[in-house]
């Protein structure tokens, strides 16, 4: 795959088929995620595959009740400006997303494969965000989607901990949780405000230098 194509398809895939992600397809995830570059090259991580049914059911509660505090609090307030102006854009792509979130948190149990990495040593996740990117490029590389979630390390890290038997006393941290599997809907570049919109040049607030009104890559151009 062209890497402009998975760099600009790699969007967050959130509803996804049962069907198991093969092992060998597995494997090229894992292997490029520890190709990632990380701080001082520790390599301090590890990667929890899991895809064993007992163990996701087990998860799946925690994550739904989850999502639901996160409307209830960090959203709360971009949840009650959707709803008092329904049709404005902005309410209509927040309400889109909300109903891809809570897609996966209902169907959570019905998802083949999670990755869950662990960092050590490294509270900014500096050491561990580019491996969990490189394991999701992978992975759409292959045809599988995916998307990164942090609320169980929010609300439920311990007891995720004792469910997966990851050891307290040694400095891990949860830093994400990700649910990969083939997806029900079709890739595509996501709509994001333009480059020119959110960076700069030199200083704050003086404009970077050019506009880039339309994705510079798209599939008929490929």
């Amino acid at each position: 795959m062209d890497i402009n194509e998975a760099l600009y398809t790699t969007r967050a895939m959130r509803r996804v088929k049962p069907d198991a992600v093969p092992m060998d397809v597995q494997a090229k995830i894992l292997d490029a995620a520890i190709r990632a570059p990380s701080g001082g090259n520790t390599q301090n991580w590890r990667f929890l595959m899991v895809d064993d049914k007992d163990v996701i059911a087990q998860i799946a509660p925690l994550y739904q009740q989850a999502i639901s505090e996160l409307w209830q609090t960090v959203y709360a307030e971009r949840m009650a400006a959707a709803a008092a102006a329904p049709d404005d854009p902005g309410s209509i792509q927040m309400m889109k997303v909300k109903a891809s979130a809570d897609w996966l948190a209902d169907h959570f149990a019905e998802v083949p494969l999670f990755l869950f990495p662990f960092i050590q040593g490294d509270p900014t996740g500096g050491s561990i965000y580019p491996a969990v990117w490189s394991a999701q490029l992978a992975a759409r590389a292959e045809g599988v989607g995916s998307s990164i979630t942090a609320v169980l390390g929010f609300w439920y890290p311990d007891e995720t901990f004792d469910i997966l038997g990851v050891p307290k006393d040694e400095g891990w941290v949860m830093a994400c949780c990700v649910p990969m599997g083939y997806p029900l809907g079709r890739w595509g570049v996501a709509k994001r405000r333009p480059a020119h919109e959110v960076s700069f040049r030199n200083h704050w607030n003086t404009p970077i230098g050019f506009t880039v009104d339309e994705p510079l890559w798209s599939p008929e151009a490929g």
